[in-house]
Formats: C-alpha cells, sequence, structure tokens
C-alpha cells in the first residue's frame, strides 16, 4: 500500500508535522477575466481556502495565528507546514512571490512549503523561484488536476488541457520539486471507471503524493445550482468508499497519499450531507482499507 503522511513525515523527521494554511490574497486566470471570471464550478468564493487564515494579515500573522489555533491540542514546540492554498499561489508577479514565500520559509517553526497551483501558472521564472526556494527547505508543489477526461474539465471550467499538465509535472520533477496532485471522486458524469483511470494516470506519472478528495457542493457555486435542479446525484459513503479503496489499490507503493476525502465548510455545505461527519468518514475508510488491503 501506499505511504500515508503522516507516516511518511515521522519517518522523515521522527515527528508528526502540522499543517497551517495560508491566504495570500491571490486571484486567479479563472476568476480575473483571462480564462474567466467564474472560477471552477465547484470553487467555493473563497477559492479552497476556506480555512486558512485570512488574507489581511501578514504570512508571519497567519503562521503564528495558525500556530495558536491548534496549541491546546497539540502544545508547543512543534513543526509545520506552510500551505499556501487559497486560490492559485503562484499567479502574481515573481518578485511578489519571493517577498511571500521567504517570509514563510524563513519562519523558524516552518519546516516544509506547500503551495497550491495550476499547471497552467507555472512559467520559467516562477519554475525557478521555486527551485530556488526548495533549496532552502522542501517545497511542495499542489497541483489541481482533477480529472483527466476532457469532456469533465470543460464542464467543471477548468481551463486547461491534459498535456498542460503533463509538461508541469515533467518541469517539476526536472528541479526535484515534489508535485502533490488533487483529484476529485464524484465529478457529475463519471463512472467509477472513470475516476479510476484518472488515478491510474498520476500514479504512472511518478508524482510525490496524491490528494483523494470527495467532491462536496457547497452554497453559492454553479455547481449547487446543477445540484439543486436534479443534474447529479452525489456519491454515498459506501460508494465513496469503494472507490478509495480501488483507488489506493492502484498507486505505486513510494507514493504518499495526503488525503483520503476532505472537509467541505459546514456552513456552505449542502451534500453530501454525510461528508460532514469526518470522524466516521475517516473511521469507515481506515476499517475498510486495513480489512482489503
Amino acid at each position: 500500500m501506499a505511504v500515508m503522511l503522516n507516516d511518511y513525515l515521522k519517518n522523515k523527521y521522527g515527528k508528526k508535522i502540522y499543517k497551517v494554511s495560508i491566504n495570500a490574497g491571490f486571484t486567479c486566470p479563472n476568476r480575473d477575466g483571462t480564462l474567466g471570471t467564474k472560477g471552477c464550478i465547484f470553487c467555493s468564493g473563497m477559492g479552497s481556502g476556506d480555512f486558512a487564515e485570512s488574507s489581511l494579515l501578514s504570512v508571519t500573522d497567519q503562521i503564528n495565528a495558525g500556530k495558536k489555533r491548534v496549541a491546546s491540542k497539540i502544545g508547543e514546540g512543534n513543526k509545520y507546514i506552510a500551505y499556501f492554498q487559497a486560490f492559485t499561489n503562484t499567479y502574481a508577479p515573481v518578485e511578489h512571490l519571493r517577498s511571500l514565500y521567504t517570509e514563510a520559509i524563513n519562519h523558524p517553526d516552518i519546516e516544509i512549503l506547500s503551495i497550491a497551483t495550476r499547471p497552467d501558472c507555472l512559467d520559467s521564472d516562477v519554475l525557478s523561484l521555486l527551485s530556488e526556494m526548495n533549496k532552502i527547505k522542501p517545497v511542495w508543489v499542489e497541483l489541481g488536476l482533477q480529472t483527466i477526461h476532457e469532456s469533465t474539465a470543460k464542464y467543471i471550467r477548468r481551463g486547461y488541457l491534459l498535456d498542460v499538465y503533463d509538461k508541469a509535472v515533467n518541469d517539476l520533477k526536472a528541479l526535484d520539486i515534489e508535485t502533490i496532485v488533487h483529484v476529485i471522486l464524484g465529478l457529475p458524469g463519471e463512472s467509477k471507471e472513470d475516476m479510476l483511470k484518472t488515478v491510474e494516470y498520476v500514479a504512472k506519472s511518478g508524482v510525490f503524493g496524491i490528494k483523494l478528495q470527495l467532491l462536496h457542493v457547497l452554497k453559492g457555486t454553479d455547481l449547487a445550482a446543477d445540484y439543486e435542479a436534479g443534474r447529479f446525484e452525489c456519491l454515498t459513503l459506501d460508494e465513496y468508499v469503494d472507490i478509495v479503496k480501488d483507488a489506493i489499490r492502484l498507486l505505486p507503493k513510494d507514493m504518499v497519499i495526503h488525503r483520503m476525502t476532505g472537509d467541505g465548510d459546514k456552513k456552505l455545505l449542502i451534500a453530501p450531507v454525510w461528508s460532514g461527519n469526518k470522524k466516521l468518514v475517516l473511521n469507515t475508510l481506515n476499517k475498510a482499507l486495513s480489512l482489503n488491503l
């Protein structure tokens, strides 16, 4: 079986490392008019950064606020991943990116810099900057692939073709930057076989890690309008667990599983309702995997 993130971190660093989500005030080519103005069909108004800190705070203040939030549960003296999460975190002038990344990576409690972005927002200057940062501390780049199927990609308004993803992966691998790929399970119109083909494609691409994300229907999105119009149904918990089990079987043993599901903001979540019970979901997944893998 592929390696779970917590196990990977404990083996490499000798302890658990926690994540602090950062909102650096970026936008996205799917929102600023370059490709569109509405964003991807499933994306909330926070650009998938619903759990990040306020963009009004500096990077340092966001890191410290995130540390304070979890201190009562985990205590002091821990190390963290600075996760630039909201919107597209390489979509800005390079000098602005350098300032933000440098502030994060030089924080004494930050062990890893993780940057969520789009494959079509990695030009040569950005890649050079990422390589520069990677020489200071490890850099992870998280790419939002979601699906390899072009009809689905068009429906969700992803805005780039599959060969753009392939190039981004190859460019990052050439710089020894570890890449994590996001895949959404349960996209409208996709069968279980379609979803597994996407996972298999990622598995064979030689990337460092994968995030398996359940499709959430959130208030205020165009996806919500399609759901409420009855144009698709969400996966049940049993269906989702079955797909995840088969997906993980496709992964190489050295790939790191960064996520098996995901959280939708409960204030925005429309469906599937069962996903709001995170403890139930994780317990069901862990039990199924221990019995079948």
